[in-house]
């Protein structure tokens, strides 16, 4: 009988980036230099993971080219428009690495705050570090309107989530392997990743305003949607159920 030899990774992946992506051209080129700087101390194995949500401008034939440069990068393209939970959610259940980190690719989340986020997870103070923008750089009525979109979650939540929006995140992949990702989810993963017993930390992080491409998730689109997502989270939170058994001899 032939013996059937596997394909396998030389090095395991230790961490996994993710940044769905949907038209950021103008950005994509810097983002991949921003992370592979950002990264370059770190001495294990590698990934990044960019899911193009079906973009319209040349966002694909450009990251095509920069495989050439950044051999660590994966590209993930979408069959049709899915929105970000659906692109974060399958570059999360795609990617390899025992950590995971998710970003904007719009470059208002800076890749300077993985290593710091990264270690606060390796050291066990936590099972998610996920980003507070404290000074945010946007317009104030996008200030606005996540404020009050966060007190009204918080609120309804019993949670205490400064910046559910913030996806600058890094967390072991346990703690995401059971969460059931629906369309508006990934703003409630730090409560999601909660409710199945792992600790998440929030920490202050760095925001930059949007200097090339523009925002693809404006503030009329969310409102409703999120309160409605809101009422869905509280009643998960209601339902859940808890499986943790011991075994006894």
């Amino acid at each position: 009988m032939p013996v059937v030899t596997r394909n396998r990774d030389p090095q395991p992946i230790f961490l996994s980036v993710v940044t769905p992506a949907y038209n950021e051209e103008a950005n994509l080129a810097q983002l991949l230099a921003e992370i592979q700087t950002a990264l370059q101390d770190l001495t294990q194995a590698w990934e990044c993971l960019v899911v193009d949500d079906c973009s319209t401008d040349d966002s694909l034939a450009l990251l095509r080219s920069q495989k050439e440069i950044h051999p660590e990068l994966r590209i993930l393209r979408m069959q049709r428009r899915s929105g970000q939970t659906a692109a974060m959610d399958v570059g999360i259940r795609r990617s390899r690495g025992r950590f995971i980190a998710t970003l904007d690719a719009d470059l208002q989340n800076d890749p300077k705050e993985l290593p710091r986020l990264l270690e606060l997870v390796t050291s066990g103070q936590c099972d998610m570090a996920t980003g507070w923008r404290v000074e945010r750089q946007d317009n104030w009525l996008r200030r606005l309107s996540t404020r009050v979109a966060n007190g009204v979650r918080n609120r309804l939540t019993q949670e205490q989530i400064h910046d559910s929006g913030c996806c600058l995140r890094v967390f072991t992949r346990d703690a995401v392997s059971r969460v059931k990702m629906f369309n508006g989810m990934h703003r409630f993963l730090p409560t999601l990743v909660k409710m199945e017993g792992y600790r998440v930390l929030e920490t202050p992080v760095t925001h930059r305003p949007r200097v090339a491409g523009v925002a693809n998730y404006g503030v009329s689109n969310r409102a409703l949607r999120g309160l409605r997502d809101t009422f869905a989270v509280r009643w998960m939170q209601q339902r859940v159920v808890r499986t943790d058994a011991d075994e006894i001899e």
